[in-house]
């Protein structure tokens, strides 16, 4: 049987990649936003959310603070590149959420499975590269490479976690094309450009829709996903070591620090109900990659969870900004 070694969750936001001196500049990409999901789980504009925002949050908004913060953030990252080093492992499950990368409106599948051998990820080209806000600019070289980049994947494994979890009752899409217009996410180009996954190692991309409604799926339905897969894994016949990885989230574009601190506590216990108890209001828009690390967290029931560190990283006067995340599972 495949024996999973290790796993490991970052947030995945620019914030993360495009320096300290570039935090408040995503304010003014904030501001433009009309869906902003409060700390009510409502909807709201940047500007309704200036009077509730966090007491103390002026403090927040220093340079110096947020130069802090962003060492702190790179000093997880590294923590983490040290582990998925140590860990020397053969395949890599990553799960994800797809941003109108791989899939659009001819479908968006629930729960997807490659069955390929490979698949390619393409930066951006570069008029549309010089369009964007410069802080995104910035964080760019965490998404693609500088040109298309190849990345192998374990058909094998993917397509016997497929059957498993067809066994299991859960409805996957499975597909072995890519698109000539389209490019593997962010999602699943982060643990190679910021991880240090290396390139010939194969991954197994899951892909979970976090961010388009009506077909997302719900916290505990998630977690019983990434449990299915760990089984499936483990009914493997092979002597491979596997590594479980996810990214995204945690709250965003609003920090909701209650909400995190919430899913750390299950992360911690590995406590199905602690996800599940979530409402669903809370995750929708960036909160909803928060679902990449529950499903992560029933994959890795079996190991001892380590929250490396959590950074609310304001930046704004409404609150806005990202709380980001490191742990690992050994």
């Amino acid at each position: 049987m495949a024996d999973i070694v290790l796993g490991l969750a970052a947030s995945h936001s620019p914030q993360l990649s495009a320096g300290a001196d570039m935090w408040f500049q995503h304010a003014a990409r904030d501001a433009k936003r009309s869906e902003l999901v409060g700390l009510d789980g409502e909807l709201h504009t940047f500007d309704e959310l200036i009077p509730n925002a966090p007491e103390g949050l002026a403090a927040e908004l220093k340079p110096e603070v947020a130069a802090a913060k962003y060492e702190r953030t790179q000093a997880a990252m590294t923590v983490l590149q040290e582990k998925l080093a140590e860990a020397d492992v053969d395949i890599a499950i990553v799960i994800g959420d797809d941003q109108w990368e791989l899939f659009r409106d001819e479908g968006v599948p629930t729960f997807a499975l490659y069955l390929g051998d490979q698949l390619y990820d393409e930066p951006k080209a570069p008029e549309v590269v010089a369009g964007l806000d410069k802080s995104l600019q910035a964080a760019q070289w965490a998404q693609h490479g500088d040109a298309l980049a190849w990345h192998p994947t374990h058909a094998e494994l993917s397509s016997a976690i497929t059957d498993h979890l067809c066994i299991r009752e859960f409805d996957i899409s499975r597909f072995t094309t890519q698109m000539p217009d389209r490019t593997l996410g962010h999602a699943f180009t982060f643990p190679r450009y910021r991880m240090a996954l290396p390139l010939e190692t194969p991954i197994v991309p899951i892909f979970i829709n976090t961010y388009f409604p009506p077909n997302v799926p719900t916290p505990g339905r998630c977690f019983d996903l990434g449990v299915a897969i760990a089984e499936a894994i483990a009914n493997w016949d092979s002597a491979a070591r596997v590594a479980v990885i996810t990214s995204g989230g945690l709250s965003h574009f609003v920090v909701d620090e209650r909400l995190d601190n919430q899913v750390l506590t299950g992360l911690r216990t590995g406590d199905r109900a602690a996800f599940a108890e979530i409402p669903r209001n809370y995750l929708r828009s960036g909160n909803s990659e928060i679902l990449n690390w529950i499903c992560a967290a029933g994959a890795l029931t079996g190991l001892d969870p380590t929250i490396v560190d959590y950074v609310p990283g304001y930046r704004s006067e409404a609150g806005t900004g990202t709380g980001m995340a490191f742990a690992y599972w050994q």
